[in-house]
């Protein structure tokens, strides 16, 4: 039996996030009415390592991560005013995500925690981005969380800070890994998301026909490999009647793809709203995060899905829908009361499935399912 969140107790938490390619840190304070505020949150981004090779590669991202984050718990404590004594608490990034910049997070806090004596919360990366529509809008229980970035895209019913029920997902690539790989097939900059996007404005959406993945089957499952495919047939097909791409042909294949993602995803997310419906009663918001969020057509979509089915809708500011170290601090303090803290054995998670209790959606092995 879980025990009531002890919302009272003030806590002043140093959270540390290094999941991927953005190495972060956060200093959050929770007073004695149980209100949430951000001190600091500091962000240093890999892109610029990374740029050559048209993706994250982990070595680099690992190396860099072990260089930052000391660096970065600095800059958080300064720019908090406040120095190591005033902490009560330490929280990380435990899984899922890049093993080596997962290891180098969970030793430096580790490393903290140790020397200052001070419990140590290790935190599910997908949480933090699920719970943030607590920390930024107070969305209340139940609420659904559609969690799309480059590594995850899926539908959540998050009915309490470690409740979270899987309506569906990708079953191959996340939007986020489609935006990069259509990117590079396009000869446009990573990451790719902001790039699509940028060229997308210019374009024509109904030049080429792209095909809407999975809808013709129920559920909300998702599909983007396919889509991805079509992008690089119908680049090749061009090519080749034209001897190669115009600005234009550009503009109009990063419309065109868009536009399928922004309608994949919005008639799923009409799914999983109908879903909840029949699973509560209460009003219900949607709330969307990850880095994918930041595209506003996407937005404009699920803005509209949310009106039509008569539920709420919010997505958190863009610094807090990428990866963050203030999103893992915030989970902590939301989770603190229903666990006990971790102990020197906290080992780092390649994945770590929010909702346990549902099949595996991309597998599994040795080191346990992917999502």
């Amino acid at each position: 039996m879980q025990r009531e969140r002890d919302v009272t107790t003030p806590c002043t938490l140093l959270a540390i996030e290094s999941s991927c390619d953005d190495t972060a840190a956060a200093i959050l304070r929770r007073d004695d009415t149980g209100q949430t505020r951000i001190l600091s949150s500091v962000v240093r981004s890999q892109t610029g390592l990374h740029a050559a090779f048209g993706g994250v590669v982990p070595e680099i991202a690992a190396r860099a991560h072990a260089e930052a984050l000391d660096i970065c718990a600095e800059e958080a404590l300064s720019a908090a005013g406040l120095t190591i004594r005033d902490i009560d608490a330490f929280a990380v990034t435990a899984g899922p995500g890049l093993i080596g910049g997962v290891v180098s997070g969970v030793m430096c806090a580790k490393g903290l925690a140790m020397a200052t004596g001070k419990p140590l919360y290790g935190v599910n990366h997908l949480a933090g981005h699920a719970l943030t529509p607590r920390l930024t809008d107070a969305v209340p229980y139940p609420y659904l969380m559609l969690l799309v970035s480059g590594g995850h895209c899926q539908f959540l019913l998050v009915t309490g800070p470690d409740g979270f029920q899987r309506l569906g997902g990708t079953i191959d690539d996340a939007p986020g890994e489609a935006f990069d790989k259509v990117a590079r097939l396009l000869g446009l900059p990573q990451p790719g998301g902001p790039s699509v996007e940028d060229q997308a404005r210019a374009g024509d959406p109904a030049r080429f026909s792209l095909p809407r993945p999975l809808l013709d089957r129920p559920g909300c499952d998702l599909s983007f490999s396919g889509l991805k495919t079509a992008v690089l047939r119908t680049r090749d097909a061009v090519a080749a009647e034209k001897g190669g791409l115009t600005r234009q042909d550009v503009a109009d294949l990063c419309a065109g793809f868009q536009a399928a993602v922004s309608d994949v995803l919005a008639e799923k997310t009409r799914r999983a709203l109908a879903l909840c419906r029949a699973q509560t009663e209460a009003p219900l918001t949607l709330c969307v995060a990850g880095g994918v969020a930041a595209n506003q057509s996407l937005r404009r979509a699920l803005e509209t899905v949310a009106a039509e089915s008569d539920a709420a809708f919010t997505a958190p500011p863009l610094a807090l829908c990428t990866d963050n170290a203030a999103m893992i601090g915030y989970a902590a303090l939301e989770q603190m009361a229903l666990a006990p803290p971790a102990d020197m054995t906290l080992s780092a998670r390649p994945r770590w499935p929010l909702d346990q209790s549902s099949p595996a959606m991309l597998g599994s092995g040795k080191k346990g399912a992917k999502a």
